[in-house]
C-alpha cells in the first residue's frame, strides 16, 4: 500500500480549506484512509514600510503582513484514490505537493 503525502500551502484560508474538504470527501468515498488535515505553523511575513515618501516629516512606519498557512493530509491510497485526487481543482493561490512512499 502506498502513502501520499499532500501538503498545501496558500495565503488564503478559505481556499486551502475548500481543497482540504475536497480531498476528505475523495477519502471518505472511495473508502481509503486519512490522517489530516495536520495544520502546520502559520508563517508571517512582515515589510514594515515608512509613511512618508520624502525624508522631511516624522518617521512613522506601516506593517503589512501576508499570511502563509500549511496543511498536511498523509493518504493511504490506492491508484484510482491517486487519479482522483489528481482531478481536484486547485485554485492558483494554493500549492499544492505529493509526495509518494512505499
Amino acid at each position: 500500500m502506498q502513502v501520499a503525502t499532500v501538503k498545501l500551502t496558500g495565503p488564503d484560508y478559505n481556499k486551502l480549506e475548500n481543497v482540504c474538504n475536497q480531498l476528505e470527501d475523495i477519502c471518505e468515498r472511495t473508502g481509503t484512509k486519512l490522517k489530516g488535515p495536520i495544520p502546520l505553523p502559520t508563517k508571517k511575513l512582515k515589510v514594515p514600510v515608512r509613511k512618508s515618501t520624502n525624508g522631511d516629516g516624522s518617521e512613522t512606519f506601516e506593517q503589512w503582513e501576508m499570511r502563509i498557512h500549511k496543511r498536511l493530509l498523509h493518504i493511504e491510497a490506492d491508484e484510482r484514490t491517486l487519479r482522483q485526487v489528481m482531478r481536484v481543482q486547485v485554485p492558483d493561490e494554493v500549492q499544492i505537493e505529493i509526495e509518494l512512499k512505499e
